[in-house]
């Protein structure tokens, strides 16, 4: 166990929990939300500090970043728990455990050591992904506190609901983030996802305003967050409120978990969704699920042209120069060095 950050201590041996925006209220010998923090005796404890489920060498193209180091490898970490309950969730083995099984899940791998073994298999980033990281944030904080010393970046997966004191404070840390931005209706948000819009929109802000590069992605729900109208106000706030080179990724659903009631996306809604962000003046928008559809691949926004051709994971060309188009000279946003 790890003394958490980010609460406050109430009377009666409460405390209040304000490392997410629930602002979960715990009793002694309770946990929040996320079922990972509890409360013994008036102190709030992480139980999953350095106890690593998953731990993994990835494309950084599968988090995805595509405007991210494109072709590098992300050394990817995670701990059980989340504080969401999506009906969807691909990782609900780990990310919704039962409260009994989360002291026991994973194995203890100092901060260090995700450093030490990252550079040893030539990674370039540390992702924490996979479930929240957020709830798991003392040992991402302290994890990325060593990365960013030793030269490597750090990147969020996330579902954008950390709190502004939290963000702060591991912002300098923080290169980039992909949230999800799983629909654009508080009634999607409420039924399916457990959580609320507006604060996601509002912590997407956050992270704009710190300076993080932002990447988005929407996986596509036939019949729940679908609609023409929805998707295009979901591009229009990406557009007006979050900035045009903000990259979207429109994402193929399958049924997994709890909601098997409706089919994989069809591709051709994905190349709406698409249209619709390119209408609304994105200049990034990317189908993924899809390998070999079409969709992965970077233009330029100036000259059209083909800057990073991928299938899948895989990069096949990459001729960005310096961030800019060799055609046209046309800045392209992201973190390429």
């Amino acid at each position: 166990m790890k003394e958490a950050m980010f609460y406050q201590k109430l009377d009666g041996g409460r405390v209040r929990c304000g490392l997410c925006r629930f602002g979960c209220l715990i009793s002694n010998g309770q946990r929040g939300r996320c079922r990972v923090r509890e409360n013994r005796e008036g102190t709030l404890y992480s139980l999953v500090y350095g106890n690593l489920v998953a731990e993994h060498v990835d494309p950084i193209e599968k988090k995805p970043f595509f405007h991210l180091l494109p072709g590098s490898r992300s050394y990817s970490v995670a701990t059980v728990g989340c504080n969401f309950r999506c009906l969807h969730c691909q990782n609900y083995t780990i990310a919704q455990p039962d409260e009994a099984s989360v002291e026991r899940s994973g194995s203890f791998v100092p901060p260090e050591a995700v450093v030490e073994r990252a550079i040893a298999t030539g990674c370039r980033s540390i992702a924490y992904t996979y479930t929240e990281p957020t709830i798991f944030f003392e040992y991402a904080y302290e994890t990325a506190r060593l990365a960013k010393a030793a030269g490597l970046k750090n990147v969020f997966v996330t579902n954008g609901y950390i709190t502004a004191e939290a963000l702060a404070a591991i912002a300098p840390f923080l290169d980039a983030a992909n949230i999800d931005l799983k629909g654009f209706t508080e009634s999607f948000y409420r039924d399916v996802v457990g959580a609320s819009l507006a604060e996601v929109l509002d912590c997407i802000l956050d992270y704009k305003r710190h300076g993080i590069w932002v990447e988005l992605t929407t996986l596509v729900i036939p019949n729940r967050n679908d609609s023409e109208g929805e998707l295009r106000d979901l591009a229009r706030f990406i557009a007006s409120e979050v900035g045009v080179e903000t990259p979207w990724h429109v994402t193929q659903f399958y049924p997994t978990h709890r909601l098997t009631d409706q089919p994989r996306t069809p591709v051709e809604t994905l190349r709406m969704a698409s249209r619709i962000g390119l209408d609304a003046g994105l200049r990034y928008v990317y189908e993924g699920n899809v390998a070999g559809e079409g969709g992965e691949s970077s233009y330029c926004p100036g000259c059209g042209l083909l800057l990073i051709k991928r299938y899948g994971y895989l990069v096949e060309k990459n001729l960005l120069s310096g961030g800019r188009c060799p055609g046209c000279g046309t800045g392209i946003e992201g973190v390429w060095n």
